[in-house]
């Protein structure tokens, strides 16, 4: 039976999303992270620890990783779920994560598929299509949208996708950008993302020039503009 970790900061949507998943994987079990550090520790060395006790059909049972499927947020408190992604990609390369996110698909799924995720779904999607992702990713293959499977034919056949100047940005670049939308001085950047103020100065600087948006106001506009933040 296959064991779903379930990571978003929101208790809510964490218990909707099981809800539906218990529905359409009979048998599964659970556990849930709030934060990304949380998910990280819990996948640690293969995750061989109880990491939660919302297993389905025994409230009392704990759920021991290695888990067979990481359901996965973009916006989570300190560790956004980008970072996260990155990380599990270099320690966990074969553990199939699927994105669950409010942020635009047409901004953040080729950034997340690129970064090895099996799929990515809005938040808005229907039930019936989460169970159908969770099985392909458990099944071993890929989940995407009509209009993401047709930008990544597009990139097979050399064409360029995107267009949008911070589809070039780096996902530290992307990670300063959201955080100076959210109104973060360049101290709580840096104290946030654990690096110096220098190295975020000079983070600033080339979103200023990838952007061409040289003030924090123009940057959250920007941000705001294309869906980057809430």
């Amino acid at each position: 039976m296959p064991h779903v970790l379930l990571v978003d900061d929101h208790e809510l949507v964490r218990r909707g999303l099981q809800l539906v998943l218990a529905e359409g994987l009979p048998g599964a079990t659970f556990a849930v992270a709030a934060s990304g550090r949380e998910a990280l520790d819990a996948l640690a060395d293969g995750g061989g620890r109880d990491v939660g006790r919302v297993a389905s059909g025994s409230p009392d049972a704990a759920v021991r990783a290695p888990f067979d499927l990481v359901v996965l947020d973009i916006n989570l408190p300190g560790m956004s779920g980008i970072e996260v992604l990155d990380a599990l990609r270099r320690r966990l390369p074969k553990l199939p994560v699927l994105i669950v996110s409010a942020y635009p698909e047409e901004e953040f799924a080729l950034r997340c598929l690129r970064l090895g995720a099996v799929g990515y779904l809005s938040k808005d999607t229907a039930a019936d299509e989460l169970v159908i992702a969770a099985r392909k990713a458990l099944a071993g293959g890929k989940y995407v949208s009509a209009a993401i499977a047709e930008r990544l034919a597009g990139a097979l056949a050399g064409e360029q996708i995107g267009g949008s100047p911070h589809e070039s940005l780096s996902n530290r670049e992307l990670e300063v950008l959201r955080l100076v939308a959210t109104g973060k001085s360049q101290r709580a950047i840096a104290e946030a993302l654990h690096l110096s103020e220098k190295t975020i100065a000079t983070y600033r600087a080339r979103l200023a020039e990838k952007l061409g948006a040289s003030t924090n106001v123009e940057l959250t506009r920007y941000a705001l503009h294309h869906g980057l933040v809430d």
